[in-house]
């Protein structure tokens, strides 16, 4: 079996960076409420924005599977 080329590779890994940006995102928001909780305010909004980072780098990985031929 030939080896799958680079862009080949791209094409999963892409969506599959997306999930996991998705998934990591979620537990941030999870984690900035208990920071909220625990009086932590500024820490929350930190956190959050993190969260808001991973969205615009999907965003980029996004733009970058179009460009494959692809819709995310």
């Amino acid at each position: 079996m030939a080896a799958m080329s680079d862009l080949a590779k791209l094409q999963v890994l892409l969506p599959h960076w997306m999930e996991h940006n998705d998934e990591h995102a979620a537990e941030f928001r999870e984690w900035a409420e208990k920071a909220r909780a625990a009086g932590q305010e500024d820490m929350a909004e930190e956190i959050n924005r993190a969260a808001r980072q991973l969205k615009s780098v999907n965003e980029a990985l996004a733009a970058a599977l179009e460009k494959l031929g692809q819709n995310p």
